[in-house]
């Protein structure tokens, strides 16, 4: 049965618009026909321009189809609330931008604009990035497609629901820690790190500016091949963006990886992981031995230290890059009569417990007497990472394992606990600390519930990853199922196997 308009994707819709099967108007009417019938029960979208987005569906009916149309024209795309859109709101999540239209487009959605793409809309987000669930929102949680009571992964939660339940056909998020592939691995969709320096920053709504980095969310790897291929390359106004060659990535997806070397990072099949999840990723190793990879065990030492380290140095240029928002240029304005007043009472008002929470870590850690003892060691500590990964791909093309020790967790579950939510990250924040390219994609199901195989990298070799993700995609349908919610809102699903 094929599967509904809402749930096609980049890559079909292309070829069907050149085919005349169909056109950008019918597409995007039956995505908003999906969000109508879902979003209040999900709430992916923070801000959804329905208007906009028709009316550049019909101008690109007409050019779509055409065989010199750029690579995502008449796409249905949503963007991360901490991307700024010129003239639409973007909050990052939080109170304290409460009304902030930026007058510029972030690098990315220029990119994305130019490639035809109808940008539908904000998702939802962790505030300011930081979470591991999205119930970290000012504006209310998102809930996972594949069951409402579990969290959709953070901070890209938003992203990643949309793209799962059809209410979009592909979105970009943020990673610094793991915020595009947990989500990923939480919805059961394909989910992209790039290398840091890959994708331009500009426009980006800092959190961790030495670790953050903007990537694809797509239902499969061809999507998601394609997406990172317009928004890639150096620019000019991103003095971290590299200067590298962008490969044809949609070119590359051979899908045979005869020969591939593959490592098996031990520490990351410690204790904690969830049996049934270990069990899915090592049934998907046996998969890529079947395609002719070999694979063997590798030890990342240092990767213990790493969530120590990343909880060091994430809240440290947190409690820099937030600085900022003190109530006077732009966003929210707490009522003061004098400046340390409105200083101190719009930040109360507008920041989260998390946000609050990781400043002062941070604050604390850069402190007068304490700046050696805890962030010099902590960026020590993300040396000897980095150098574990190098010595590992000396011997390996890439390696591998579980995205989460567990699947999808329950909504209010861990949100009283900061260490056991920030445990979620303990296998993607090793990578961000090396600025590795990462990509979750979907394995198995663990109770009905998706779960993540992490693909690691060189850097700038995503396509490496990209063909690997893509070849273990091929020979499994796992990619393929979708949840109940779209199937009763005229989509089809796979009732959680495949």
């Amino acid at each position: 049965m094929p599967a509904a308009l809402a749930d096609r994707s980049a890559w079909e819709l292309r070829a069907q618009y050149r085919s005349g099967e169909t056109s950008p108007t019918e597409v995007l009417r039956a995505v908003l026909k999906r969000a109508a019938a879902v979003e209040s029960q999900l709430h992916a979208y923070l801000f959804l321009d329905r208007e906009a987005a028709l009316r550049e569906a019909v101008r690109w009916d007409a050019l779509a189809g055409r065989p010199d149309a750029p690579a995502l024209a008449g796409v249905p795309v949503a963007l991360k609330d901490n991307l700024c859109t010129r003239g639409w709101p973007t909050t990052a999540g939080s109170r304290i931008l409460d009304g902030f239209r930026p007058p510029y487009d972030a690098t990315v959605v220029t990119r994305l604009r130019q490639a035809g793409a109808i940008i539908l809309g904000k998702t939802n987000c962790d505030e300011f990035a930081m979470g591991s669930s999205t119930e970290n929102s000012a504006f209310g949680p998102t809930r996972n497609p594949w069951d409402l009571d579990r969290v959709p992964g953070g901070s890209s939660g938003g992203s990643a629901a949309a793209v799962a339940a059809g209410e979009a056909a592909l979105a970009l998020g943020s990673d610094t820690g793991g915020s595009i592939r947990e989500p990923a691995a939480f919805c059961g969709v394909v989910g992209l790190k790039p290398t840091y320096g890959r994708v331009s920053r500009y426009g980006l709504i800092a959190f961790a500016s030495s670790l953050d980095q903007i990537g694809p969310i797509a239902r499969d790897v061809r999507d998601a091949a394609l997406l990172l291929q317009v928004i890639a390359g150096r620019d000019p106004a991103d003095s971290t963006s590299a200067d590298v060659a962008v490969p044809p990535y949609t070119e590359r997806l051979s899908g045979s990886i005869q020969g591939l070397r593959v490592g098996i990072v031990r520490e990351f099949f410690a204790e904690g992981i969830e049996p049934a999840v270990a069990a899915a990723v090592r049934a998907a190793l046996d998969v890529l031995r079947g395609l002719g990879a070999t694979c063997e065990d590798v030890s990342l030492p240092h990767a213990p230290y790493a969530l120590p380290a990343y909880y060091l140095i994430a809240p440290a240029e947190a409690s820099s890059n937030l600085a900022r928002y003190a109530g006077v240029q732009y966003g929210h304005r707490a009522a003061a009569g004098d400046l340390y007043t409105l200083y101190a009472r719009t930040r109360r008002e507008g920041f989260g417990a998390e946000v609050k929470r990781r400043i002062m870590l941070g604050t604390y850690a850069l402190s007068a007497g304490y700046y050696d003892a805890f962030y010099l060691r902590a960026q020590r500590v993300r040396t000897l990472v980095r150098k574990d990964f190098e010595d590992a791909f000396a011997r390996f093309d890439v390696l591998v394992g579980p995205v989460t020790p567990t699947p999808a967790f329950r909504l209010g579950e861990k949100v009283d606990d900061p260490i056991q939510m920030y445990l979620s990250d303990i296998y993607t924040v090793p990578v961000n600390l090396a600025g590795v390219p990462g990509v979750s994609v979907p394995c198995g199901f663990v109770r009905g519930l998706p779960v993540g195989l992490q693909i690691i990298g060189r850097p700038f070799e995503e396509g490496v990853i990209l063909n690997a993700a893509y070849a273990f995609e091929q020979a499994t349908a796992f990619h393929t199922a979708r949840p109940a919610i779209a199937a009763g809102s005229g989509g089809t699903a796979a009732g959680g196997r495949a």
